[in-house]
């Protein structure tokens, strides 16, 4: 498992909010619009918040979260370093089973980091 199966969870996301808003487009629509509207910059930068997003995601086993929103936090400005801290925060409130899923989120990082470096 590397890069590849990490492009191939958000491909399936893709896939399923494709399929979703085909078969209930309100409900989609408005989910949708309650994603942009709660990570927009407030009194929390979009960054801050994807870095909540990704230790939600750890804590609550959720490969496919874990994928996007570190794919969202980079582009957002995070540094791997602040996403492994995130990732060890859910840790200290979730326990081991967190823990493995510090394994998606370095495999996020290495795919999607190159992406987002300064050069």
């Amino acid at each position: 498992m590397g890069e590849e199966d990490v492009m191939v969870k958000l491909k399936e996301i893709e896939a399923l909010l494709d399929k979703l808003g085909k078969e209930h487009p309100k409900e989609i629509s408005a989910f949708s619009r309650f994603l942009r509207e709660t990570l927009d910059n407030k009194a929390l930068t979009t960054r801050e918040k994807e870095l909540i997003a990704v230790a939600l995601g750890i804590a609550a086993g959720c490969e496919w979260c874990i994928y996007l929103h570190t794919q969202k936090a980079l582009e957002a400005g995070a540094k791997p370093e602040e996403l492994l801290e995130a990732g060890l925060v859910a840790v200290l409130m979730a326990g081991g089973p967190a823990l493995m899923h510090l394994i998606p989120l370095t495999k996020a990082i290495e795919a999607f980091k190159k992406d987002y470096e300064k050069e």
